[in-house]
């Protein structure tokens, strides 16, 4: 359905124009199907190995209900031999599920996250309390460093 496949489109690249015009970093260009929040540059003064993306995730998750997905450091920087290096990126992914979200729905994404991005210097960082051996980012348990997220 190409007009569905224009709106989808149209809807990613919507949420990515406020969210730039906003001063949130995202990663450019905004895709088909998702959005994806650069954690390290909006939150610089939290270290990797402090989990920005994970913080990020859970901030958007208690301001405003909205679900999202780390892909940084808690996903990617445990190896094997049990040492951990941070990755590469610290992003935040909001994806747009298929024949989902409304203009209202992408309306209410930009108003939230706008407004933890208000609260970006007041977001810490977190400390893994509890992991398994393999794919942590499932069933980690986290505490924040200083009290507060």
């Amino acid at each position: 359905d190409e007009d569905y496949l224009r709106y989808r489109t149209r809807s990613v690249a919507y949420l990515g124009d406020i969210l730039t015009a906003n001063g949130v970093p995202i990663v450019q260009p905004p895709g088909g199907h998702a959005i994806y929040i650069d954690a390290k540059g909006m939150l610089p003064h939290i270290p990797p190995l402090a989990y920005p993306a994970w913080a990020l995730s859970l901030s958007l998750y208690l301001e405003g209900g909205v679900r999202s997905v780390e892909i940084g450091s808690v996903m990617f920087g445990l190896h094997p031999d049990g040492t951990e290096t941070p990755a590469a990126m610290e992003l935040v992914r909001l994806a747009f599920p298929r024949r989902v979200y409304t203009q209202s729905h992408v309306d209410y994404l930009a108003e939230v996250i706008l407004h933890v991005n208000t609260l970006r210097d007041q977001i810490g960082g977190l400390r893994i309390i509890e992991q398994p051996p393999a794919l942590r980012h499932f069933t980690a348990r986290l505490e924040p460093l200083s009290g507060a997220i």
